[in-house]
């Protein structure tokens, strides 16, 4: 395992109570091998490793196995990981017995937003509907839907931090909104099968999740100025810089979807990010610039006319949480943008 994310994943053991309701059970995650959901699973597997006897069985369904296999190469020798090649957006099947689900699957760069809006929308929608029924015939203890901070749409700056039930203009005529759209969906689909059928759904929205294993070619902003650093490369600024985001480091955002897995109210969303580290994407090329300041990496604006054919820009100038409901659960980030950029840059030299 990367020398940074053991030590993450350490300290995020140390830091949680709970890991004894994980004991004999088995968690199936969708859209295993993907950046937020992959986190899960490592630290699952590291409690495994490090406490034998709590036997947690993992069921990671992914889209590309050979990618999967590559991602958890490093766990492909014990057996409580089950790497399972499947589309949710196809009907799942199986006779284990399943004590928890968590539904990540989801195409969330921004590239694919222009690119394949239908393949975007169907794991929000279909592949919802796919696995909180085998929620519902598994009688599962808890259901955790990831959502996305951009089912808020663009609210009013007097709105912000933004609360969960705040929401905003979003146009369902504009082909990017297949991503938010679909995400609303999606919270719906959980709360109707919990309303209904009595299915213990929660809903966590995450804002601006950054740190390691994500990737550099994802599309989004602060993954291109990563990926600048790492190689060397002057950070290359589309725009003007202006428009303002609050950054969560993946760590504490990983304690988060646990706690609200375990302990977040059935039809409930909860906001996953961290108010007190907000920048401009200005303002985050220079903190990212000063992290190796020995590579002499300046900032250059371009606006790529051609590059925003492709990216399907957001409309949204300024996002932030309010994290209050979070709070009440016990949870609160800890690391600055500062640190968890820095340990992210150094993940990918490691």
């Amino acid at each position: 395992m990367n020398s940074i994310i053991e030590e993450d994943i350490e300290s995020l053991i140390a830091d949680f109570p709970d890991w004894e309701k994980f004991r004999n059970k088995t968690v199936l995650v969708s859209g295993a091998s993907g950046f937020l959901p992959a986190y899960i699973v490592e630290t699952l597997s590291y409690l495994n490793i490090k406490n034998v006897g709590l036997n947690v069985k993992i069921i990671a369904l992914v889209r590309n196995g050979e990618k999967a296999l590559a991602r958890f190469s490093h766990l492909r020798q014990y057996k409580f990981l089950s790497i399972i090649e499947h589309d949710v957006c196809d009907v799942f099947e199986t006779e284990q017995n399943i004590d928890f689900i968590i539904h990540a699957a989801s195409q969330a760069s921004p590239k694919y937003f222009n690119t394949d809006p239908v393949g975007t929308l169907n794991a929000n929608v279909l592949g919802t509907i796919n696995l909180v029924k085998l929620a519902y015939n598994k009688n599962v203890e808890s259901f955790l839907f990831f959502s996305s901070s951009e089912v808020y749409g663009e609210v009013l700056e007097n709105q912000i931090p933004i609360e969960e039930h705040t929401f905003g203009y979003l146009d369902p005529t504009q082909v990017r909104s297949c991503y938010a759209e679909s995400k609303r969906m999606g919270e719906n689909i959980c709360i109707s099968w919990f309303h209904q059928y009595g299915v213990k759904a929660k809903i966590v929205r995450p804002f601006h999740t950054y740190g390691p294993g994500m990737s550099l070619e994802d599309g989004r902003v602060f993954a291109d100025f990563v990926g600048n650093v790492v190689n060397g490369r002057n950070i290359i600024l589309k725009s003007d810089g202006s428009a303002r985001r609050a950054f969560c480091y993946l760590k504490d955002a990983t304690k988060a979807f646990l706690l609200v897995l375990l302990h977040g109210e059935n039809g409930q969303a909860y906001n996953v990010g961290n108010p007190h580290e907000e920048y401009s994407i200005r303002e985050l090329a220079n903190l990212m610039v000063n992290i190796k300041p020995e590579l002499g990496i300046k900032t250059e604006v371009t606006l790529d006319k051609d590059n925003m054919q492709v990216y399907a820009k957001s409309t949204v100038s300024r996002s932030a949480p309010n994290i209050s409901k979070m709070k009440k659960l016990g949870w609160s980030p800890g690391i600055s943008a500062a640190e968890g950029f820095r340990r992210t840059v150094l993940s990918f030299l490691d």
